[in-house]
Protein backbone atom coordinates (compact mmCIF):
# COMPACT_ATOMS: atom_id res chain seq x y z
CA UNK A 1 0.00 0.00 0.00
CA UNK A 2 1.39 3.49 -1.09
CA UNK A 3 2.31 5.68 2.03
CA UNK A 4 0.11 8.72 1.45
CA UNK A 5 2.77 11.35 2.90
CA UNK A 6 5.04 9.86 -0.36
CA UNK A 7 2.12 11.20 -2.43
CA UNK A 8 1.68 14.47 -0.97
CA UNK A 9 5.71 15.18 -0.68
CA UNK A 10 6.76 17.29 -3.31
CA UNK A 11 9.24 16.52 -5.63
CA UNK A 12 12.07 18.36 -4.71
CA UNK A 13 12.41 16.35 -1.25
CA UNK A 14 11.77 13.19 -3.07
CA UNK A 15 15.69 11.83 -2.48
CA UNK A 16 15.10 8.44 -3.19
CA UNK A 17 15.02 9.18 -7.26
CA UNK A 18 18.02 8.27 -8.73
CA UNK A 19 19.53 10.29 -11.40
CA UNK A 20 18.55 7.09 -13.76
CA UNK A 21 15.23 8.23 -13.30
CA UNK A 22 15.63 11.62 -13.59
CA UNK A 23 17.68 11.08 -17.22
CA UNK A 24 14.57 8.67 -17.92
CA UNK A 25 12.08 11.24 -17.55
CA UNK A 26 13.96 13.90 -19.40
CA UNK A 27 14.34 11.45 -22.45
CA UNK A 28 10.79 10.77 -22.04
CA UNK A 29 9.86 14.90 -22.52
CA UNK A 30 12.71 15.09 -25.33
CA UNK A 31 11.54 12.46 -27.67
CA UNK A 32 7.94 13.82 -27.19
CA UNK A 33 9.22 17.35 -28.00
CA UNK A 34 11.28 16.10 -31.04
CA UNK A 35 8.09 14.16 -32.25
CA UNK A 36 6.38 17.77 -32.33
CA UNK A 37 9.02 19.69 -33.95
CA UNK A 38 8.34 16.84 -36.47
CA UNK A 39 5.10 16.87 -36.72
CA UNK A 40 5.36 21.04 -37.02
CA UNK A 41 7.99 20.70 -40.19
CA UNK A 42 5.71 18.03 -41.77
CA UNK A 43 2.89 20.64 -41.45
CA UNK A 44 4.84 23.80 -42.70
CA UNK A 45 5.95 21.50 -45.60
CA UNK A 46 2.87 20.29 -46.31
CA UNK A 47 0.78 23.47 -46.33
CA UNK A 48 3.75 25.15 -48.69
CA UNK A 49 3.12 22.32 -50.96
CA UNK A 50 -1.11 22.66 -51.24
CA UNK A 51 0.40 26.65 -51.92
CA UNK A 52 2.26 25.88 -54.90
CA UNK A 53 0.11 23.20 -56.14
CA UNK A 54 -3.04 26.02 -56.01
CA UNK A 55 -0.68 28.06 -57.89
CA UNK A 56 0.16 25.70 -60.44
CA UNK A 57 -3.30 25.20 -60.67
CA UNK A 58 -4.36 28.65 -61.40
CA UNK A 59 -1.64 29.79 -63.51
CA UNK A 60 -2.92 26.31 -65.93
CA UNK A 61 -5.91 27.40 -65.68
CA UNK A 62 -4.97 30.94 -66.95
CA UNK A 63 -3.04 29.72 -69.83
CA UNK A 64 -6.04 27.72 -70.96
CA UNK A 65 -8.39 30.19 -70.62
CA UNK A 66 -5.66 33.24 -72.68
CA UNK A 67 -5.83 30.48 -75.61
CA UNK A 68 -9.71 30.12 -76.10
CA UNK A 69 -10.48 34.05 -75.41
CA UNK A 70 -6.76 35.78 -76.85
CA UNK A 71 -5.69 37.20 -73.50
CA UNK A 72 -9.10 39.47 -73.82
CA UNK A 73 -11.64 40.74 -71.51
CA UNK A 74 -12.72 37.18 -70.40
CA UNK A 75 -9.31 35.98 -69.49
CA UNK A 76 -9.08 39.26 -67.20
CA UNK A 77 -12.29 39.08 -65.51
CA UNK A 78 -11.29 34.92 -65.19
CA UNK A 79 -7.88 35.92 -63.53
CA UNK A 80 -9.43 38.54 -61.39
CA UNK A 81 -11.49 35.85 -59.99
CA UNK A 82 -8.70 33.32 -59.28
CA UNK A 83 -5.41 35.03 -58.16
CA UNK A 84 -7.57 36.11 -55.30
CA UNK A 85 -7.49 33.00 -54.38
CA UNK A 86 -4.04 32.64 -54.84
CA UNK A 87 -3.53 35.49 -52.76
CA UNK A 88 -5.26 34.20 -50.30
CA UNK A 89 -3.51 30.98 -50.00
CA UNK A 90 -0.48 32.53 -49.50
CA UNK A 91 -0.93 35.10 -46.80
CA UNK A 92 -2.74 32.48 -44.35
CA UNK A 93 0.35 29.83 -45.70
CA UNK A 94 2.41 32.68 -44.48
CA UNK A 95 0.29 33.49 -41.15
CA UNK A 96 0.48 29.99 -40.82
CA UNK A 97 4.39 29.47 -41.03
CA UNK A 98 4.90 32.43 -39.18
CA UNK A 99 3.36 30.52 -36.39
CA UNK A 100 5.30 27.58 -36.68
CA UNK A 101 8.81 29.16 -36.60
CA UNK A 102 7.22 30.86 -33.26
CA UNK A 103 6.22 27.38 -32.02
CA UNK A 104 9.87 25.87 -33.75
CA UNK A 105 11.68 27.98 -31.58
CA UNK A 106 10.01 27.07 -28.57
CA UNK A 107 10.50 23.61 -29.10
CA UNK A 108 14.07 23.97 -29.48
CA UNK A 109 13.92 26.02 -25.94
CA UNK A 110 12.96 23.21 -24.53
CA UNK A 111 15.06 20.88 -25.91
CA UNK A 112 18.13 23.13 -25.02
CA UNK A 113 16.84 22.97 -21.21
CA UNK A 114 16.77 19.36 -21.58
CA UNK A 115 20.01 19.29 -22.42
CA UNK A 116 21.10 21.54 -19.67
CA UNK A 117 19.39 19.12 -17.28
CA UNK A 118 21.37 15.94 -18.94
CA UNK A 119 24.49 17.78 -18.38
CA UNK A 120 24.02 18.71 -14.57
CA UNK A 121 23.58 15.00 -14.57
CA UNK A 122 26.48 14.20 -16.27
CA UNK A 123 29.01 17.37 -16.87
CA UNK A 124 31.80 15.24 -18.55
CA UNK A 125 29.08 14.91 -21.27
CA UNK A 126 29.48 18.83 -22.27
CA UNK A 127 32.05 18.21 -25.36
CA UNK A 128 29.78 15.53 -26.99
CA UNK A 129 27.19 18.08 -27.90
CA UNK A 130 27.15 19.80 -30.81
CA UNK A 131 23.82 21.70 -30.30
CA UNK A 132 23.02 24.22 -27.69
CA UNK A 133 22.47 23.63 -23.90
CA UNK A 134 21.62 26.91 -22.67
CA UNK A 135 18.11 28.16 -23.53
CA UNK A 136 19.06 32.03 -24.31
CA UNK A 137 19.49 33.37 -27.76
CA UNK A 138 23.02 32.59 -28.50
CA UNK A 139 21.70 29.11 -27.32
CA UNK A 140 19.15 28.80 -29.52
CA UNK A 141 21.25 29.76 -32.15
CA UNK A 142 23.95 27.05 -31.88
CA UNK A 143 21.09 24.74 -31.92
CA UNK A 144 19.99 25.73 -35.36
CA UNK A 145 23.68 25.65 -36.69
CA UNK A 146 24.18 29.34 -37.00
CA UNK A 147 27.08 29.91 -34.63
CA UNK A 148 29.31 30.44 -37.72
CA UNK A 149 29.19 33.06 -40.48
CA UNK A 150 25.66 33.80 -41.39
CA UNK A 151 24.94 32.98 -45.07
CA UNK A 152 22.30 35.48 -47.00
CA UNK A 153 21.92 32.97 -49.25
CA UNK A 154 20.14 30.47 -46.18
CA UNK A 155 17.95 32.84 -45.63
CA UNK A 156 16.58 33.78 -49.25
CA UNK A 157 16.28 29.60 -49.66
CA UNK A 158 14.23 29.50 -46.89
CA UNK A 159 10.80 27.95 -47.10
CA UNK A 160 8.69 31.32 -45.51
CA UNK A 161 11.29 33.52 -48.33
CA UNK A 162 9.81 31.74 -51.46
CA UNK A 163 6.08 31.35 -50.35
CA UNK A 164 6.59 35.49 -49.46
CA UNK A 165 8.18 36.18 -52.66
CA UNK A 166 5.56 34.25 -55.00
CA UNK A 167 2.75 36.05 -52.99
CA UNK A 168 4.48 39.46 -53.54
CA UNK A 169 4.63 38.49 -57.25
CA UNK A 170 0.81 37.42 -57.44
CA UNK A 171 -0.59 41.15 -55.73
CA UNK A 172 1.60 42.77 -58.07
CA UNK A 173 -0.04 41.08 -61.02
CA UNK A 174 -3.77 41.12 -59.79
CA UNK A 175 -3.57 44.86 -58.89
CA UNK A 176 -1.54 45.47 -62.18
CA UNK A 177 -4.82 43.42 -63.88
CA UNK A 178 -7.04 45.28 -61.58
CA UNK A 179 -5.98 48.72 -63.11
CA UNK A 180 -5.95 47.78 -66.58
CA UNK A 181 -10.26 46.45 -65.90
CA UNK A 182 -10.39 49.71 -64.86
CA UNK A 183 -8.91 51.39 -68.62
CA UNK A 184 -5.77 52.94 -66.59
CA UNK A 185 -2.97 53.38 -69.40
CA UNK A 186 -0.36 50.65 -69.87
CA UNK A 187 2.52 52.95 -67.73
CA UNK A 188 0.28 53.02 -65.07
CA UNK A 189 -0.79 49.53 -64.58
CA UNK A 190 3.31 48.61 -64.73
CA UNK A 191 3.26 51.43 -62.27
CA UNK A 192 0.43 50.31 -60.09
CA UNK A 193 2.07 46.23 -60.43
CA UNK A 194 5.54 47.28 -58.62
CA UNK A 195 4.06 49.97 -55.95
CA UNK A 196 1.22 47.20 -54.80
CA UNK A 197 4.24 44.37 -55.08
CA UNK A 198 6.55 46.87 -53.06
CA UNK A 199 3.75 47.59 -50.12
CA UNK A 200 3.15 43.46 -50.00
CA UNK A 201 6.88 43.20 -49.65
CA UNK A 202 7.23 45.82 -46.79
CA UNK A 203 3.70 44.38 -45.23
CA UNK A 204 5.44 40.89 -45.05
CA UNK A 205 9.09 42.19 -43.97
CA UNK A 206 7.25 44.29 -40.94
CA UNK A 207 5.04 41.01 -39.99
CA UNK A 208 8.49 38.91 -39.94
CA UNK A 209 10.15 41.62 -37.78
CA UNK A 210 7.39 42.04 -35.28
CA UNK A 211 7.02 38.50 -34.94
CA UNK A 212 11.13 38.21 -34.28
CA UNK A 213 10.70 40.95 -32.02
CA UNK A 214 7.52 39.58 -29.76
CA UNK A 215 9.39 36.34 -29.36
CA UNK A 216 12.66 38.21 -28.24
CA UNK A 217 10.84 40.17 -25.53
CA UNK A 218 8.21 37.30 -24.34
CA UNK A 219 11.65 34.92 -24.14
CA UNK A 220 12.64 34.57 -20.61
CA UNK A 221 15.68 32.27 -20.30
CA UNK A 222 16.34 30.15 -17.77
CA UNK A 223 19.73 29.21 -18.26
CA UNK A 224 21.71 31.89 -20.22
CA UNK A 225 25.36 31.61 -20.47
Amino acid sequence: MNDPLSITRPLSDRSEVTDAVRAQILATEHWSLLSTRSMTWNEVFSRAGMFVTVLSAAVVALALVAQVTAFGPGFRIFALLVLPVVLLMGVLTLLRLSDANTEEVGLVVGMNRLRHAYLELAPELEPYFVTGHHDDEAGIIQTYGLSGPMRFGRFLAGTPTLVAAITVVVAGVLAALLAQALGAPEAAVVAVGVVVAMVASAGLVTLAYRSVTSMRRAHRPLFPV
